[in-house]
This record gives C-alpha cells, structure tokens and sequence, in this order.
C-alpha cells in the first residue's frame, strides 16, 4: 500500500514485477527498489547540485524520478525491455505535466546498458542487480574509460549488492567502498546500500 502512494505522490505508476518472456541468464526481472530503501538512501547520501545520475536496468523509472523530485538534477534511465521502457516514457509525461517547476533534464535509452554511451558530467551510477556481473564488469570499465577522457569523481551505488559484485569492485578496479547504508529489512542481508567511489587520480 505504502508502495502505491508514493507512486500516487510522484504521479507513476511503477509498481509490481515483469519477468522476461524468455529465460536470460544475463538480465535479471524488473523489480523497483523499495521506497522504504530510498528513503534511507537519500538520508545518509546526498545527492549534490551538479551531480548527473545514470541508473542502468532503471525499469519504469521510480528511481530516476524519486532522485529528480528531491533534488532537482539531471537523472537517465537505461533500459533494455521495450514494454518497460514504455511505460517508462508514459511515467514521465504523467511526471513532467505534475512537475513543471522541476527543470532538470530526466530522460530514457533504451538498448543494452553496456552500449550506454557515458556522458563526461556523468558520475553517480545506480545498479539493483539488472544484470550479470559479466555486463556489469563491461558497464564498470565503460565509466571507468569515461573517467580516463574526462577527470572526476564518479560514485557507483549498489542495491542488493551480491558478493561477486563486490569482489569485482574491490580487487579489480580502483573503486573503493566508502559507506554500507542498511535499508530494508524484507530483504535481509542484501537489503542495503554499498557506496563506491574513484578518485580520478587512481585511473
């Protein structure tokens, strides 16, 4: 219930699951991130003026606009399935008519989050397990090349952060672990927050 009114609140409609019609081992089903984890989210980590956030596998957006409506900064959606993706755009034309006041950019790609081109003012990165570590190692190298082009600190979030995920982190690439944010219960040990950071003096 609390779910629904916080999608009445934002004027989506983000709720519930969606599977893929046919068995993937490398993209995972739609599931939005609790609204009880965000909220624990944006309490112990402060999204800034000038960050520009890119959320890959981002659904039909709850992420992307509960990030815009709090704090007003530019937010793109990844994602590779075309029905959610629709629904998606449908959010947002039902958003933008409710928030006119909000005028930082909030946009949609559709395709593989590993063809995501990253933009130099990119640097806050959002996962809720959509895919395999194997993506997510092409997804981590892509914004670490982006860094290399355009010097800056860059932040990787994870939701539901799986062991692999973190070993991957950790061992191979310059980001290190800066905050744990536990931030729903339902989901137990992986119903938490990992924050990465690179510096752009380690790349």
């Amino acid at each position: 219930m609390a779910e629904r009114k916080m999608d009445q609140m934002l004027h989506i409609r983000t709720t519930g699951l969606r599977e893929w019609r046919t068995h993937t081992d490398d993209y995972n089903r739609y599931e939005a991130t609790p609204y009880e984890a965000l909220k624990k989210l944006v309490k112990f980590y402060k999204f800034r003026q000038g960050d520009q956030v890119v959320d890959f596998g981002s659904g039909r957006g709850r992420v992307p606009f509960y990030i815009h409506h709090h704090f007003n900064i530019p937010v793109t959606g990844v994602e590779l399935n075309e029905v959610t993706y629709e629904e998606a755009l449908y959010n947002k034309a039902l958003y933008r008519q409710k928030n006119k006041h909000l005028k930082s950019p909030i946009r949609f790609e559709f395709g593989l989050a590993e063809n995501y081109q990253i933009q130099p003012e990119d640097n806050v990165f959002y996962f809720f397990n959509p895919f395999s570590l194997t993506i997510f190692k092409r997804v981590v190298h892509n914004i670490l090349h982006s860094v290399q082009e355009k010097k800056r600190t860059v932040d990787i979030i994870l939701y539901y952060p799986l062991p692999e995920f973190k070993k991957f982190l950790k061992k191979e690439t310059p980001f290190k672990k800066i905050n744990k944010i536990k931030a729903y219960s339902d989901h137990g040990k992986y119903g938490k927050f990992l924050i990465f950071r690179c510096s752009p003096n380690k790349v």
